[in-house]
């Protein structure tokens, strides 16, 4: 089994971000690309690089004017007299149907669902790397992998079509499973993050041949706090093609267990021809933002029952922060795919 990694993805390192109004640290730091790389090539898989892939795979699921925004936005926003020295928006619209702003300002509010996702002189690249980082994983799995590890940084599960948001700006999951489609008919994301996939629920949420699951912490009381309820099921043809499976605060390995096997479940029913997991360590117990209690063993019984469906599996990297066993627990996912 491969790790893919981009050293292109350490650049991004932003200083800080708002919580709760105050400014703090910013937790998702280059330095888990070094714990979750060494945890990988420990269990002895091969790191390879991704090749550039151009825009094309980030297209596929990201609007032109997005992208254009990403790409731009930092240069624009040093010329604003004052402007903090990374892209943090201070205003967000009621809708999104009405007028787009031709201001730095406006549009960073308009493209940013939150302040949990700054913008920094390297983040896009770095984000484009990642992308790309996914999407070779699923080029390795149609050359007949039956694995791929994709190391994402920044992750990417919160980011809409045309919304950054809880440290995410490309969407790494949806992007690979976009990718998967070119060969599969119907392909599953499995998110298993402490925290509601939102972003890849919103990419594929008018759609049937993509379905899309998420475990998470219940929101009504926990970021995202608007979407991952349990009544979001999709619209239109895509009714019935998305399911959320929230949790209570400190739920453990019991309970989120049970909850996998009824999302397996429905995964099955749906039979897909591959799978994208959305690999959230942040579920962990020991994780700095607490929400879940899954141990290290946990991660190895989650691993176990996916591997069970018996389809090829692409790997997402997505939250897990830096903690005493943040490289334990990889491995001890992992460590099922790799034998």
């Amino acid at each position: 089994m491969k790790v893919v990694f981009s050293e292109a993805q350490r650049r991004h390192d932003p200083t800080f971000f708002l919580s709760s109004g105050a400014q703090r640290p910013n937790p998702e730091v280059p330095a888990r690309c070094d714990i979750l790389l060494e945890a990988a090539l420990g269990l002895g898989l091969t790191q390879v690089a991704p090749p550039d892939a151009g825009l094309a795979p980030i297209a596929a699921v990201h609007k032109p004017d997005y992208i254009h925004f990403l790409r731009h936005i930092y240069e624009r926003w040093q010329h604003i007299e004052g402007a903090s020295a990374e892209v943090i928006p201070n205003i967000h619209p009621d809708r999104r149907n009405g007028a787009y702003p031709a201001s730095a300002v406006g549009q960073a509010g308009y493209h940013m669902a939150d302040t949990a996702c700054p913008i920094s002189a390297e983040t896009y690249d770095a984000a484009v790397a990642s992308a790309h980082t996914a999407y070779h994983a699923a080029q390795l799995v149609f050359g007949g992998e039956r694995a791929a590890y994709a190391l994402c940084r920044p992750p990417g599960h919160h980011a809409f079509a045309d919304l950054a948001g809880g440290f995410c700006y490309f969407n790494n999951s949806g992007i690979a499973a976009q990718a998967l489609r070119a060969r599969h008919e119907r392909v599953a994301i499995l998110d298993v993050d402490l925290h509601h996939g939102n972003g890849t629920q919103g990419l594929f949420y008018g759609r049937r041949d993509v379905y899309t699951v998420s475990i998470h912490a219940d929101p009504i009381r926990f970021y995202p706090f608007f979407w991952g309820h349990a009544d979001e099921r999709g619209e239109g043809e895509g009714l019935g093609y998305n399911l959320n499976l929230p949790l209570p605060r400190k739920t453990g390995d019991e309970g989120f267990l049970a909850a996998l096997d009824r999302a397996l479940e429905h995964i099955a029913a749906f039979s897909p021809g591959a799978l994208v997991v959305a690999l959230g360590l942040d579920a962990f117990k020991g994780d700095p933002f607490g929400g879940l209690s899954v141990t290290t063993r946990g991660f190895a019984a989650i691993a176990r029952r996916i591997a069970g469906l018996g389809l090829p599996v692409v790997i997402v990297q997505e939250g897990g922060y830096v903690c005493d066993e943040l490289g334990a627990n990889l491995a001890s996912f992992l460590k099922c795919f790799a034998l």
